[in-house]
């Protein structure tokens, strides 16, 4: 099992076009680990953000009724995408997500995707 710390450098080491990763609790949308990012994406701001779009979006799947479990979403910019798959902790109530930055020119999307979703097999919260 990886501690938070690996699993976010495997991310962007591993993932080709990563510009940044974050470990982010869904309750507080705070980021519990960062690692990339810089002046023009400032991940905290990005944790804080992106904890908006996933309430916006379990909002709406209640009020549509599905009963059903968001495994991730994918924002599309010109130049970027960005990539929130949620998580449960094992063995306490905790919700978390990673987030995934991307240089839209480099990723592979589907390589990511999966690479991302092995690394948050692994992680250990």
């Amino acid at each position: 099992m990886a501690n938070v710390e690996t699993a976010l450098k495997e991310a962007t080491t591993t993932i080709e076009g990563a510009l940044g990763a974050a470990l982010v609790d869904y309750a507080s949308g705070m980021a519990l680990g960062t690692v990339g990012g810089g002046k023009d994406l400032d991940l905290a701001v990005a944790a804080a953000g992106n904890t908006d779009v996933v309430r916006a979006k379990v909002r709406a799947m209640e009020m549509l009724g599905l009963n059903d479990e968001i495994e991730d979403i994918l924002i599309t910019l010109g130049n970027q995408y960005h990539l929130i798959r949620l998580m449960k902790a094992r063995g306490s109530s905790g919700h978390f997500f990673l987030y995934l930055a991307l240089d839209r020119g480099r990723a592979n999307l589907a390589m990511a995707r999966h690479q991302l979703k092995r690394i948050e097999a692994e992680l250990e919260i």
